[in-house]
């Protein structure tokens, strides 16, 4: 079963924020401004994934197949889904 997407945003959060917090309790800006942007970027990126996964996830299987999700069903939902327009 698939972690909920609250929970693995939550839980990139509390990496950050503790990375954060010790750059800040040592005065290191640089640092902060650093993993801000690397927060901001990794977040937008995760968000990405989870909704290619939720979005294999949601594919119809072809008829006649067996349960469980189609290999062909889910490159052709990648493929759509980081499709440039």
């Amino acid at each position: 079963m698939a972690r909920p997407r609250d929970r693995i945003l939550a839980n990139l959060e509390t990496v950050y924020r503790e990375a954060y917090d010790r750059a800040k309790t040592a005065g290191d800006e640089r640092r902060m401004l650093d993993l801000d942007a690397a927060y901001q970027r990794e977040q937008l990126l995760l968000e990405v994934l989870l909704d290619i996964r939720d979005a294999i996830q949601a594919a119809p299987a072809p008829r006649g197949a067996a349960s469980g999700i189609d290999p062909l069903a889910a490159i052709d939902t990648i493929r759509r889904v980081t499709k440039l327009r």
